[in-house]
């Protein structure tokens, strides 16, 4: 394996000025972060792209660990020559065998940063792709969709030459878009919403609605692990706020009709959620609600439930077929949690039938009846359990690591 380097090619390269520098910034802690279990590789920041020395290691898992980072365009394998048109040439040549067996065709990409360097990009591509052809035989130069592209950067460090590239997550690091809090309720939709909300810039603090006895202690761990497994993309650590919501849930069950209990209920978590989300220095609340998939999910209904909060609300799946949130599940790690049979706070009290076109006005009169609602949600706010999960801790871990 001749390759001694990655580089990391960053996403949204249209971002400018004071933006631009937040970014790169951003990105290069997170890939810092992610990279401390390999104590001895080297990093340096370049303009648009971070180059790794991997320094003997095995580029595998380190690939696989950056592929989880937002903000990353590709990863390329490379090498590392001196600037010098023989050098780069020879190394250029065993990145392209390296590359280009069962293929026919290649191009080369050369981009001179290091303008003191006597050759300039064009006559790089000639240069190379010449001595490439001359020292191979049957393979051709194909310009426009080669089965190999060898990418030759000149900088001030040295030469990387790479043939081989990895897609990134793409997006923006998390973090340069401000904090949301995530409505986390242990089904298939919501995690999916936390990691979309996070592959925007979102940092997010999730919120979950416990109800014990009516949900045991596994379908808290079950959101516990869902949270475990959002923190390989947060850069870092994710807050887990638990919400208890037995006492408000028992007062809605006996004091609304049935058919606007659901109605109700998202209400009341919307409240909290925004409570919680001022005290968290957040901005906006993410969920997974899906158009129409369920009553509490209609346009009548979020019409209805919305009317409590201000603030922003983000539905990243609001659009997405079932089976397009299912296949972002399985990619994220998340889909055999999410359908471990502990059951969530949103499905007891399920009324028969619950109101799919509910009225904002009827519910605000409905909710009156529960005299000391704000005292309620006060006290639910105030006794909410916070924990810390941390990407490359188990949750039996995180679970007693309490604010």
């Amino acid at each position: 394996m001749i390759y001694d380097h990655l580089v990391v090619r960053y996403g949204e390269l249209s971002l400018k000025g004071k933006n631009r520098r937040h970014f790169e910034s951003q990105l290069f802690e997170t890939v810092k972060r992610k990279m401390r279990p390999y104590s001895d590789l080297k990093m340096a920041k370049l303009f648009d792209r971070i180059v790794i020395e991997l320094n003997g290691h095995a580029y595998e898992p380190i690939v696989k660990s950056l592929q989880d980072i937002f903000g990353i365009h590709s990863i390329s394998l490379a090498v590392r020559a001196e600037n010098d048109l023989e050098e780069i040439q020879k190394a250029a040549l065993e990145a392209l065998k390296e590359a280009i067996e069962g293929k026919k065709t290649f191009k080369v990409t050369g981009k001179r940063s290091l303008k003191s360097f006597p050759v300039n990009s064009m006559q790089l591509n000639q240069e190379v792709g010449g001595y490439l052809l001359r020292n191979t035989e049957g393979i051709t130069v194909d310009v426009h969709n080669p089965d190999v592209n060898v990418k030759v950067e000149v900088k001030d460090t040295g030469t990387y030459i790479s043939s081989t590239s990895f897609e990134g997550a793409g997006g923006l690091p998390v973090g340069v878009g401000g904090k949301a809090m995530l409505m986390l309720s242990g089904g298939i939709d919501s995690p999916v919403a936390g990691y979309l909300t996070m592959k925007r810039g979102v940092r997010i603090e999730g919120v979950h609605f416990h109800s014990p006895p009516f949900t045991s202690e596994r379908a808290k761990q079950k959101v516990v692990d869902l949270t475990q497994e959002l923190t390989r993309y947060s850069g870092g650590k994710i807050k887990l706020h638990v919400v208890p919501f037995t006492k408000i849930q028992q007062t809605i069950k006996d004091k609304i009709p049935s058919s606007y209990s659901m109605t109700i209920m998202r209400r009341v978590m919307l409240r909290i959620t925004e409570r919680l989300a001022e005290n968290n220095n957040a901005m906006a609340i993410a969920n997974g609600e899906n158009l129409g998939q369920v009553a509490s999910q209609t346009m009548h209904s979020m019409y209805a439930i919305n009317e409590v909060t201000n603030l922003p609300i983000l539905r990243p799946v609001i659009t997405m077929d079932k089976l397009e949130i299912m296949n972002i599940s399985h990619k994220i790690g998340t889909y055999e949690i999410s359908i471990r049979p502990y059951e969530d706070c949103c499905t007891i009290f399920l009324p028969s039938a619950p109101k799919t076109k509910p009225k904002r006005d009827k519910a605000i009169q409905f909710e009156k009846k529960i005299e000391n609602l704000e005292e309620l949600i006060e006290e639910a706010v105030n006794t909410v359990e916070t924990l810390i999960l941390e990407e490359g801790k188990s949750t039996d871990e995180s679970f007693n690591d309490l604010l």
